[in-house]
């Protein structure tokens, strides 16, 4: 899966920096009890019914820590997986492997619980050509795992940070004096310092899309907290002239009514924020 965010450097330090975190000085349980060259092998047991996300970058920290350990996979991320199922095999050296353990597991229970809980709502809006996005509602530091199992589990990813979109929220538009100042000044902004960024604009009303679309230049509209029938309305009056995205509030309850608006994207900060995370352990194979 290819995506900006998801290079070998950035992938390279997330693990360095998660390692150099769990590790310090050294994993002292193990080097205290397990002798330097044993040669061990476990397996990687489901616990709990789901989408697997996780096993690329399982690859990743594996090897990172210790290239020489062998890894036999029997799924690929995005397969759905039911409990008793043994996803991969790891052998090698038992320090590497048991100092590897819990990152490589933290990451994956996290990825896959992601991963199902979107796809499971992606179920839902199916039959609509709505998609279904993330949000910046992600764990500090993890937000390249947790945007990275959103795509397994069927969605798609939002801006990944500050930087790669321009998005005036609510405070933005209230401390810039209103959607059009906010919208004028950001495009100004744009202008001068050479920037290609897309905008979108939150609004609250029908008056304030209104608003929107008479500034121009706008590539997303976010329809935020409104009812249904009010965000129906809404994409009735942007007619197409730009994107729009539903957000604020939505639930397994009512994503189908709101799909069925006819909007482009839905966006659920719950996907990173409220899931459950799946039971994944690593199991000694003696």
């Amino acid at each position: 899966m290819k995506t900006e965010y998801l290079t070998e450097e950035t992938i390279a330090a997330f693990i360095d920096n998660a390692l150099r975190e769990d590790v310090g000085d050294g994993d002292h349980s193990t080097l205290s009890s397990i002798p330097q060259g044993a040669q061990r092998k476990a397996n990687m047991l489901v616990k709990s019914d789901g989408i697997i996300a996780g096993i690329e970058l399982a690859k990743w920290i594996f090897h990172r820590l210790d290239s020489g350990l062998k890894l036999e996979i029997f799924n690929e991320d995005g397969d759905t997986v039911t409990i008793g199922d043994i996803v991969m095999t790891v052998s090698g050296n038992a320090r590497s492997i048991l100092t590897a353990e819990r990152l490589v597991l933290n990451c994956m229970q996290r990825m896959s619980g992601i991963a199902t809980y979107t796809h499971t709502i992606s179920k839902l809006i199916s039959h609509t050509k709505t998609r279904l996005l993330d949000t910046r509602k992600t764990t500090p530091n993890f937000r390249i795992c947790e945007k990275w199992a959103v795509q397994i589990g069927g969605g798609q990813n939002h801006r990944f940070g500050l930087f790669d979109m321009i998005m005036l929220k609510d405070n933005h538009i209230d401390y810039a004096g209103g959607v059009k100042k906010a919208i004028e000044s950001t495009k100004k902004y744009l202008e001068e310092t050479g920037k290609n960024l897309k905008i979108e604009v939150e609004t609250r009303n029908l008056d304030e899309v209104k608003l929107a679309l008479e500034a121009g230049g706008v590539e997303v509209i976010m329809l935020d907290n409104m009812l249904p029938s009010v965000m129906k309305k809404a994409v009735e009056i942007i007619g197409g002239k730009c994107k729009t995205e539903a957000s604020g509030g939505i639930t397994e309850k009512n994503i189908v009514d709101i799909a069925e608006t006819g909007v482009n994207y839905i966006s659920v900060g719950a996907l990173t924020h409220s899931y459950q995370s799946m039971d994944i352990s690593l199991k000694a194979v003696k």
